[in-house]
């Protein structure tokens, strides 16, 4: 009976957690070919992205200009997500990147 009860709790917690999981492509204006090497681009997203309340992990993608964050549900959701890759200085699906933090960009990062 206890080992019955063990599985049930693992099963529906290992649902329960996956559920919070998830994963967004965020398609955004990339200039130049190099933003994952920059020094001051490439760090924003392995920087300061990550360090978003919720996020696991963060992947550019510059040939096909999108960012896949994947995130918890639980503790942030999309809107917080673009809003935070604006403030970044990029564009973020329909949300436009801050001037203030897109004039801070390198000159090669920028249209």
């Amino acid at each position: 009976m206890r080992i019955l009860f063990l599985i049930t709790f693992m099963v529906l917690t290992s649902f329960t957690v996956n559920a919070q999981a998830q994963k967004a492509v965020i398609k955004t204006t990339i200039t130049c070919d190099h933003c994952k090497e920059c020094e001051t681009c490439g760090q924003l997203f392995e920087k300061k992205l990550i360090r978003q309340k919720g996020v696991q992990m963060v992947t550019l993608n510059e040939k096909e200009m999108t960012i896949t964050v994947f995130f918890n549900a639980r503790k942030t959701d999309l809107p917080a997500i673009r809003t935070a890759i604006s403030q970044l200085g990029y564009d973020a699906d329909d949300v436009k990147a801050d001037p203030k933090s897109y004039e801070a960009l390198d000159g090669c990062c920028k249209v």
